[in-house]
């Protein structure tokens, strides 16, 4: 089917019950209700209750299916679940470990890497993942002095960052392209996504969007004909990182939303942070890229883990990374083994492991 085609038939084949702002705001938030939900032992929940204070439990409905039932130890839900680990300090591991607050460099804005900016959209997320490098980051600090609620979920929040990023954009004419990070990028609305987008489109030094994003793995109605109207219409060069760690967070509507994806002509990659228990092994790396590059998604990043206080369980030695890359190397084309990196602070790209 030709990309037109796809995009046609995404006025047609979106799923219309439930809309992606209901499944976000039915996700679920109690540690009870998962487990039972899921058939866990209720002795789980408290840990969780406890792990999660701070940065609760967030996992839409969506997932569920993807679980399997009955498993503490499922790699999918172990992305998700707080655990009591979460509660233990660790030495080096940080709440800022990338030290991104001295990146800041106006509302929304870090400045991290040479000739591109990150924005930071929006501080809610559809999910929580347990080894998120951004679970102590200040977003009200970051977009706009401490006026923006921490815990915000409204999507179309931000609008007034805009001006600011465009203020931003037209002094710094060595920026050539703009990341949207968060939070997550995604939960803004799309009337406002299209703002954004007809804003950059008028900074003529611009020649790049990239968006990087979880929404379209995690609640794939969020990629709407309204969105993938506007995106194919941006004439910029358009990138989306899709964020995926296991092959069985790709299920049929997550395909048919990359999709759509491909259909306005953006450039498809997939990073994955290296996780203990959750992809440590070529076989399910391998069975991951595999599945996407059939959807014309390339892997882009496998991401040593940012040591984030509250994580220390997920970290995997990088010897062993190491070795995963080699057998990845062994089992696939070249084209399909990421590059395995780990982030610095203070340099000015993502600095190559092996």
């Amino acid at each position: 089917m030709s990309e037109a085609a796809l995009l046609s038939e995404s006025q047609s084949d979106l799923p219309r019950v439930p809309d992606w702002k209901t499944v976000l705001a039915e996700a679920i938030r109690d540690p009870q209700e998962l487990c039972r939900e899921l058939e866990l032992p209720i002795s789980l929940a408290e840990h969780a209750r406890r792990a999660g204070n701070g940065f609760s439990l967030l996992l839409p409905r969506t997932v569920l299916p993807r679980i399997r039932k009955g498993d503490p130890r499922d790699p999918v839900l172990r992305q998700f679940l707080p655990v009591w680990e979460e509660t233990q300090a660790v030495e080096g591991f940080t709440t800022d470990p990338l030290q991104e607050q001295a990146a800041l460099a106006a509302p929304g804005i870090l400045a991290k890497y040479h000739g591109r900016i990150l924005i930071v959209t929006h501080p809610a997320c559809p999910v929580h993942c347990r080894y998120c490098f951004r679970r102590h980051f200040p977003y009200a600090q970051a977009l706009d002095g401490g006026q923006t609620p921490q815990k915000e979920t409204v999507s179309g929040a931000q609008p007034r960052l805009i001006a600011p990023v465009v203020d931003y954009l037209s002094a710094h004419p060595e920026v050539t392209e703009v990341i949207f990070s968060g939070g997550e990028p995604l939960i803004i609305d799309d009337v406002e996504w299209t703002a954004w987008l007809e804003a950059l489109e008028g900074i003529p030094h611009l020649r790049r969007v990239r968006v990087h994003t979880r929404m379209p793995i995690v609640i794939p109605q969020r990629v709407t004909a309204e969105f993938l109207a506007a995106f194919k219409r941006c004439s910029l060069t358009k990138i989306v990182v899709l964020h995926a760690n296991h092959p069985r967070e790709i299920d049929d509507a997550v395909g048919a939303a990359i999709q759509r994806l491909r259909a306005t002509g953006a450039i498809l990659l997939v990073q994955s942070v290296l996780l203990a228990g959750v992809n440590d092994s070529a076989e399910v790396l391998a069975e991951l890229y595999e599945k996407l590059s059939d959807l014309g998604v390339m892997p882009y990043y496998l991401h040593q883990l940012d040591r984030v206080a509250g994580t220390h369980h997920f970290e995997v030695p990088e010897e062993r990374g190491r070795r995963i890359v080699v057998e990845l190397r062994q089992r696939l084309p070249g084209y399909l083994v990421p590059r395995y990196v780990r982030e610095v602070p203070g340099a000015t790209s993502k600095v190559p492991i092996f």
